[in-house]
């Protein structure tokens, strides 16, 4: 079975760099499915989980919105955030969905509600990133 080269980089770091048999992303038009041979294409990604096929195993990022592109031999997601799954902080994304649900009940005159429903976003996709990594460890055992 062939497969496509993908490199996924944030501002601060190179987050993936391999060679999988399919990747799922989350594109502004609902999700995206890229295999090995794909159309080239550049989109825009919005919050989301992404998933990485490679064999058997699939691995798990939540990411904040960004880029990508598929070329002929490889595909490119410039991410604005990308975080592991193993990597995330429940305990963090819990109190920041905490927060972003207060802001959005608040509704006070300087608050701006895209933001607030953005981080909110963002911590719901961690949450369940997160969760799907803990859910498979247990599926596993």
């Amino acid at each position: 079975m062939s497969k496509i080269k993908l490199d996924i980089v944030t501002p601060e770091e190179s987050v993936f760099s391999e060679e999988v048999d399919m990747l799922v992303a989350p594109g502004i038009e609902g999700q995206l499915g890229i295999l090995p041979h794909h159309t080239p294409l550049m989109t825009i990604l919005d919050i989301g989980e992404l998933i990485i096929r490679k064999g058997k195993e699939e691995q798990f990022l939540a990411i904040g919105g960004g880029y990508l592109e598929v070329k002929p031999d490889r595909v490119i997601v410039l991410a604005d955030v990308a975080e592991r799954a193993e990597d995330i902080d429940v305990s963090r994304a819990e109190d920041a969905k905490e927060r972003a649900q207060k802001s959005m009940k608040e509704e006070s005159a300087d608050m701006d509600v895209a933001q607030a429903e953005a981080a909110l976003k963002r911590s719901l996709i961690r949450l369940k990133v997160a969760t799907r990594r803990r859910h498979r460890r247990q599926q596993q055992a």
